[in-house]
């Protein structure tokens, strides 16, 4: 099992992960030839993904959506909220509606060998998820977009071996920054996104002695910065009620413009 993020920040969103001959994409909220490229620096091709999990409907995670539907023709999973909301969404241009395979949240099902979980989430979009990966005894999680986590998730989340988690942003930076005082209400709101500190307690909820590796993702451009969120975490990691300490495993920061190191299990 192995996940690599092409694109992850809040300008943009796109995942790959797979296992052997079966790798799927998770959103693709960044251009076609970004994604193409992102793909060929890890040996694979766009054409032959085996689907396009989308986590929601924002702007950032479906950008380049309809001209991979368009071009290559891949089916794209989504909830039912999610698909009608990307349909009339006139910037991705028309996707062929036949593309689409309705999940829910909680049911299980298959791509090839692997084995996909669609995990509710608190999000402000119509009816958003993240999702586990599984081949056989080995997991990966794409956990984003959430403004928080209860049992529910840290229930969800168990056992994950390699693991994709938001740290969008700073408090103190958002608080500071320059956005609307009603956007800055939204970010820290329930339905907004996973800040520095409760991405570092999220995950010392749900770290096992199995567990190999977390990328930071989703880093806000404007309120965050790399070194903030990889600190942060680690410390809250160190501090909170776990037998773990940060520097127990590897820790890294997905690159907004950039692919990532792949890590796999």
């Amino acid at each position: 099992m192995e996940l690599c993020s092409i694109a992850s920040g809040s300008s943009g969103n796109c995942i790959m992960v797979g296992a052997n001959n079966c790798h799927l994409m998770i959103d693709a909220g960044i251009s076609g030839k970004r994604i193409e490229q992102g793909l060929n620096a890890l040996g694979h091709k766009t054409s032959e993904m085996q689907g396009v999990l989308v986590t929601h409907e924002h702007i950032d995670h479906i950008s380049g959506l309809g001209v991979i539907a368009r071009r290559y023709g891949l089916p794209i999973y989504a909830t039912k909220g999610t698909k009608e909301a990307i349909l009339n969404t006139k910037t991705v241009g028309k996707i062929d509606e036949s593309l689409f395979h309705v999940i829910r949240p909680d049911e299980k099902f298959t791509i090839g060998e692997l084995e996909i979980e669609p995990v509710h989430i608190s999000h402000d979009a119509a009816d958003p998820v993240a999702y586990i990966v599984r081949e056989g005894d080995k997991s990966a999680g794409v956990i984003t977009d959430l403004g928080t986590y209860d049992e529910y998730i840290i229930e969800k989340m168990r056992g994950i071996q390699i693991l994709l988690l938001e740290a969008n942003h700073d408090v103190n930076m958002l608080q500071l920054g320059p956005y609307p005082y009603p956007l800055k209400q939204r970010i820290l709101g329930d339905r907004g996104h996973l800040s520095n500190e409760l991405s570092g307690q999220l995950l010392g909820k749900v770290l096992h002695d199995n567990f190999q590796s977390v990328v930071l993702g989703h880093l806000s451009k404007e309120n965050n910065l790399a070194e903030l969120a990889y600190e942060t975490v680690r410390l809250e990691v160190t501090m909170g009620d776990n037998p773990y300490k940060g520097n127990d495993f590897p820790i890294q920061v997905a690159n907004r413009d950039s692919v990532s190191e792949l890590i796999a299990v």
